[in-house]
């Protein structure tokens, strides 16, 4: 079974514009299940969150967890103002009052612009050396425009945390995820969420490895 949870998590990573990064998890947490998870997206995208948090809340749905999108929780005046220490624990308060026991909270810390150098590389023992073949070689690096390929990268960043009775409210789990060039939101989404998931069961954090099914072979 691990075996094949591993090949998924291979496979979505490569064929995935979402791809982790690093992970870290308490190491005195072996196994973490939660009955009530509020999933909370922060970003500037209000497409992009509320796509995020619906995804998301449909999966834990799927795992027979209670999920709530943070949208249908705090109000607009909440997240478009800063919030203090104290408001913050008045909302773990509200949460716990609520039956809730952990908060998935994904963030998008910043993009960046990057080069990608698609440069030729011919075989060394291939040159003559001299100046004039070299030239030859690459003189399209003045004219063609694709030469260098720029495309942004989204750094994500999502966590885990535990807000159960009784225990400290500390991380459970992070997650690093770099997003290249998103061709769309939806895809996006879809992209980092299936990712998400199975990184979770990999690490026994809600979502569990018994759940997946092995595909059937037809011959």
């Amino acid at each position: 079974m691990k075996k094949v949870l591993l090949t998924l998590l291979v496979f979505l990573m490569g064929c995935s514009s979402a791809q982790i990064v690093s992970t870290w998890k308490n190491p005195e947490i072996v196994v973490f299940d939660a009955y009530k998870v509020l999933v909370v997206g922060m970003t500037p995208n209000e497409e992009g969150r509320e796509m995020f948090e619906t995804k998301m809340v449909r999966e834990f749905k799927r795992n027979g967890v209670e999920a709530m999108r943070s949208i249908d929780l705090f109000d607009v005046e909440f997240t478009n103002t800063p919030r203090t220490d104290v408001e913050l624990d008045e909302v773990e308060e509200q949460l716990l009052a609520r039956d809730f026991d952990a908060i998935l909270f994904t963030k998008v810390l910043g993009s960046e612009n990057r080069q990608s150098f698609r440069q030729r590389m011919a075989d060394i023992e291939g040159y003559d050396d001299r100046f004039r073949d070299d030239y030859l070689s690459h003189q399209d690096i003045y004219y063609d425009a694709d030469y260098y390929d720029e495309f942004t990268v989204y750094h994500v960043e999502t966590s885990l945390y535990c807000i159960c009775v009784g225990k400290e409210r500390s991380l459970i789990w992070r997650c690093a995820i770099d997003v290249t060039d998103p061709a769309s939101i939806r895809k996006t989404v879809d992209d980092y969420v299936e990712l998400l998931v199975v990184a979770m069961m990999e690490q026994d954090l809600i979502f569990h490895k018994e759940d997946i099914v092995e595909p059937v072979i037809v011959p």
